[in-house]
């Protein structure tokens, strides 16, 4: 579009914004199982961005001049502290999403570690399973991570190697509920005692399942999640996302801590220059109000009756879905999903996920290609939301599913030239080229201007085949060409 100030009228600048979005992937209809949230409630989009609208311009940096974000926050809060485990003295705060109610979490526990127990060198324990975010807080915060395995089949780690890895600069132990990957709930209990046990602090990311476990256990004759938040003791903190299953705008999450004392640990406040003095609970200064009020009307829409039935038809959707893959042949679900997650891995010889993926994704579905590491396969993650609850959609996504199985068989596995992976393989990631990324990207079938192929088996595959510490390398450098400027 023209740069020139006032170059277009409203209509042309929103047929613009139509146009971008033609090419993304839908948000709504089920088809898309990983990225987005779809109630499928009509009316509820609508509300949402009536309610951002009218707080958009209300800056959270400073409640005092703004009350009416107390008041929404202390709602939320309050209100996810009732539906996981939290008692008279919990303590929370609003946060833009999962990773910054983790980043939080980890922040805070060096915080009450160095303060605390004197910890100068923090270590944050967690299973190889456990979400990247806590990873990413590590680098950011200079924590040490101390990673368990998890077992093969189940995809959990064993209690007694968590409490084995928990050492004197422990600043923090943490669970899944469910880890990613895999849909599976990590002994949150037995992980907890160990980490009271020692004196350290036990986070649970509950962020993708906690508004829905906690939920689903409230409906009658489905089966009850194992036991995972602030109810169990030993736990301290939990986050949990509201643009997850609560199916509020994206921008909204919430780490609850198990009083206000501990939570003080991970704001920061600053006086010592001339300005307005600074007080943040979260890693944001200035934000707007707006995610905070859409959540709060969606919450206040749905309510827990509502909630309870979005988590009874997800319940039983994923249950469909999960016996429905069964009677696929070449198709396995791996674990025993706890939640409403599965990953989906080839059954036997000759036949690729992510030639499944691409061929679901050419026919209008969305299915998100999880590369093998450790014990767990290469698979596809699929997100069950309530959109995709509906038995004639379940039914479809099953068809669809078979026929795209039959059909990758016939084109056969992506696999790169060895030779050629095996050259790019002993590249050093820390002292590569820009010879040498351009090479290793051609190797992976990424073009020179960012265009990304249509079928993203070959990258994949190549990316796999490569050490972890190479992919990491490359990873940022493909997003990189995706931007001209």
């Amino acid at each position: 579009m023209d740069e020139a100030a006032g170059s277009g009228g409203d209509d042309m600048i929103l047929a613009h914004l139509d146009r971008l979005r033609a090419a993304d992937l839908p948000v709504h209809g089920g088809r898309t199982m990983a990225y987005v949230y779809d109630a499928g409630l009509a009316g509820l989009d609508e509300l949402a961005a009536r309610a951002h609208a009218a707080f958009a311009g209300v800056n959270g940096l400073d409640m005092t001049a703004f009350p009416s974000v107390v008041a929404l926050e202390n709602d939320i809060v309050g209100q996810a502290a009732r539906l996981l485990g939290g008692g008279p003295g919990t303590a929370g705060t609003f946060t833009s999403g999962g990773t910054e109610s983790c980043l939080l979490a980890v922040l805070t526990a060096r915080g009450h570690a160095a303060r605390t127990r004197g910890v100068d060198a923090p270590e944050i324990v967690l299973a190889q399973t456990a979400h990247p975010a806590f990873h990413k807080a590590a680098a950011l915060f200079g924590l040490t991570p101390v990673t368990v395995p998890v077992d093969p089949a189940t995809f959990r780690p064993d209690p007694a190697d968590v409490a084995a890895a928990i050492g004197p600069r422990t600043a923090l132990v943490v669970g899944s509920a469910p880890s990613y990957a895999h849909g599976v709930i990590d002994p949150v209990e037995q992980i907890a005692a160990a980490a009271a046990e020692r004196g350290v602090l036990c986070h649970v990311d509950a962020c993708i399942g906690g508004w829905y476990l906690g939920h689903r256990r409230l409906a009658d004759g489905i089966s009850a999640p194992p036991p995972f938040d602030l109810a169990v003791p030993g736990v301290t903190s939990l986050s949990v996302d509201l643009h997850k299953y609560g199916y509020t705008p994206k921008g909204a999450s919430v780490l609850l801590f198990r009083d206000a004392e501990l939570r003080r640990h991970g704001w920061f406040a600053h006086r010592s220059w001339p300005g307005y003095p600074v007080v943040n609970a979260t890693l944001q200064g200035t934000k707007s109000a707006g995610p905070l009020a859409a959540a709060w009307a969606v919450l206040q829409k749905v309510g827990t009756a509502g909630y309870v039935e979005l988590a009874r038809r997800v319940h039983e959707a994923t249950g469909a879905l999960v016996e429905g893959i069964g009677r696929i042949d070449g198709l396995r679900v791996l674990g025993r999903p706890d939640a409403s997650l599965v990953a989906v891995a080839a059954d036997g010889e000759g036949l690729d996920p992510f030639v499944v993926a691409d061929e679901m994704r050419l026919r209008g579905w969305y299915l998100q290609p999880q590369p093998a590491y450790g014990p767990s396969p290469a698979n596809l993650h699929l997100t069950v939301t309530a959109a995709v609850a509906d038995p004639a959609r379940i039914a479809e996504l099953l068809t669809e599913l078979a026929a795209a199985v039959a059909r990758a068989r016939t084109l056969g596995p992506a696999t790169p030239d060895p030779a050629i992976a095996q050259a790019a393989a002993t590249l050093d990631p820390a002292t590569l080229t820009p010879e040498e990324v351009a090479f290793a990207l051609e190797v992976a079938g990424v073009a020179a201007d960012g265009v990304l192929p249509l079928r993203m088996a070959p990258v994949l595959a190549v990316l796999q085949a490569l050490p972890a510490p190479l992919t990491e390398r490359l990873l940022p450098e493909v997003i990189s060409r995706l931007y001209a400027l």
